[in-house]
């Protein structure tokens, strides 16, 4: 069996996909590493899903409801929908951690999108799009992921009052070439401490 990956170069970001979304399992599994300095685009939210974190490997640090906290090998936190949420490698070696999002075939094309963008060189040092680019990601992506930066009252009117100049320039919401696969590919993933694979339901 082979196991796609996808990675993003600029917030050092590398998933393996353990288990696709599909009628039966809704829900995404990865595995992701999170080199030394990697961290996510930023705060936000994901509005209809459950996102969780289980650390096998590692130091995770996390801001959750304004809540600052250490994610240690061994736990799982679970992120209610419509939770702000941050997170970043606080340590010194590469965390190894288990990632669920339930559901998640919506957040995989936004993630498959980002990390594409990113890898052509798209974005800024933070893994962020321009803004044109983020008012139309903004606007498609809107039930899968909301930035807490600007405030939601102001992102509204200011990506709809962005979208048809980003439009015009040719920019998309939504990339076909970067929902597919990236052709690289594993054979094998790592094994997991029953202890950890416990905690793990889908798993």
């Amino acid at each position: 069996m082979t196991y796609p990956v996808i990675q993003n170069p600029v917030t050092k970001e590398r998933g393996i996909v353990r288990r696709t979304p599909s009628d039966e399992h809704p829900g995404l599994i990865a595995d992701l590493y999170a080199a030394p300095g990697a961290a996510v685009v930023g705060e936000h939210t994901h509005p209809h899903s459950t996102e969780s974190f289980t650390v096998v490997r590692g130091e995770l640090r996390m801001t959750l409801d304004g809540e600052e906290r250490a994610v240690e090998p061994g736990r799982r936190v679970v992120i209610p929908p419509g939770t702000p949420h941050d997170w970043w490698n606080a340590g010194t070696e590469t965390a190894y951690v288990i990632l669920e999002v339930d559901p998640g075939a919506r957040f995989e094309a936004m993630i498959r999108n980002l990390f594409g963008l990113a890898s052509d060189g798209r974005t800024d040092d933070t893994g962020r799009p321009s803004l044109l680019q983020s008012a139309l990601l903004g606007r498609e992506f809107d039930d899968v992921i909301r930035f807490t930066s600007p405030p939601r009252a102001i992102q509204r009117p200011l990506f709809a009052a962005l979208t048809p100049l980003a439009r015009r320039t040719g920019l998309r919401g939504c990339y076909p070439h970067y929902l597919g696969d990236t052709g690289e590919t594993v054979d094998e993933i790592e094994a997991l401490p029953p202890e950890v694979a416990a905690l793990v339901p889908g798993l």
